[in-house]
């Protein structure tokens, strides 16, 4: 089962207007539990449907709306580095973030925050999809490192002081 940032390569197969070439997508969220009576289901962008048909049939492809496909899991290799973007209702007491292009399985299992202030690690909740928060305590102030650890292969990056102290809801930092 697909994971969120999870990468599948894809091919279109039953189709008329489908290509059968394949296209590689990036899980972003995925429904609890069976979606629309199928196990495996995946929503794809009108774009994504266009890369799948043959030249000219993108609009048939898409008017299509549901189509089989093939799909095997690949490991992400992204050119960009681990991005975290902080949620527009966090404030100095909530913390929350997206997190995105985190390579290899790219089934993200769990997170943690340090920060400069404080020894240890705090346990984040997974909010929804890639999203995670923490309540923080009474304190602890950034710059903030973050943990992640893949659920598949256990892999862990750690990204130092990724976070500054004077972070900003809405805004995207690097690691």
């Amino acid at each position: 089962m697909a994971h969120q940032e999870d990468q599948e390569v894809v091919k279109c197969t039953q189709n008329p207007a489908c290509s059968g070439n394949a296209i590689t997508i990036t899980i972003t969220d995925e429904c609890p539990g069976d979606c629309n009576n199928d196990h495996v289901h995946f929503d794809l962008s009108g774009k994504a449907f266009g890369s799948l048909s043959k030249p000219g049939q993108e609009d048939a492809l898409r008017k299509a709306g549901r189509i089989n496909i093939d799909y095997q899991s690949v490991r992400c290799h992204y050119r960009a580095p681990m991005t975290f973007k902080i949620d527009d209702g966090s404030n100095p007491y909530f913390l929350a973030f997206a997190i995105e292009f985190v390579d290899g399985d790219g089934d993200i299992g769990a997170v943690a925050i340090s920060s400069s202030n404080s020894n240890g690690w705090v346990t984040m909740q997974q909010s929804w999809g890639a999203t995670w928060k923490v309540g923080l305590p009474t304190g602890i102030k950034g710059p903030y490192s973050v943990k992640v650890t893949t659920i598949e292969s256990k892999t862990i990056f750690t990204v130092n002081n990724v976070i500054p102290a004077n972070w900003s809801p809405g805004k995207k930092y690097h690691g």
